[in-house]
């Protein structure tokens, strides 16, 4: 059977803070029929993605992290309490795991230097808040290259 590739759905782990902000991008994100899971911090992002070591709350990057569900996409706020967006980024991109996973970024504030520096750090995109359909729109492009 030939389509299957085009069956699986693509998972997307979105990270936002923001009750508002959450719901509005796990809504987009459904209606552009991905798999969505959403989770309100950059502590909980790690912990899903099976980069936080359980009994000291470290960091871990040589994590395999095989009880986990495979992600093909991560968004996630810039400006979070605790390990912001730009953290979050750095800690995937130096991950042995979980560096080939494209990482977009969201910011309700337009600031170059911090768009260039997540830019120059490993980020695919910086959407400016509130995301729009549009933005959505350019992540299957990311999303296809993770898969080849």
């Amino acid at each position: 059977m030939g389509g299957v590739i085009l069956e699986t759905k693509f998972h997307v782990l979105a990270v936002d803070d923001s009750i508002v902000d959450r719901k509005l991008i796990e809504r987009l994100l459904k209606t552009s029929s991905y798999q969505v899971t959403v989770v309100d911090s950059g502590v909980k992002a790690l912990e899903f993605l099976g980069l936080l070591d359980d009994e000291n709350g470290s960091i871990d990057s040589t994590a395999q992290n095989h009880h986990q569900v495979q992600v093909n996409l991560i968004i996630t706020d810039y400006s979070m309490p605790g390990i912001t967006g730009y953290d979050l980024l750095r800690k995937i991109k130096e991950s042995t795991s979980l560096k080939n996973i494209p990482v977009v970024i969201m910011s309700s504030e337009d600031v170059p230097s911090r768009i260039n520096s997540c830019l120059e750090t490993g980020a695919e995109e910086f959407f400016l808040k509130p995301v729009q359909q549009s933005d959505v729109n350019k992540l299957r492009p990311h999303l296809l290259r993770g898969m080849a």
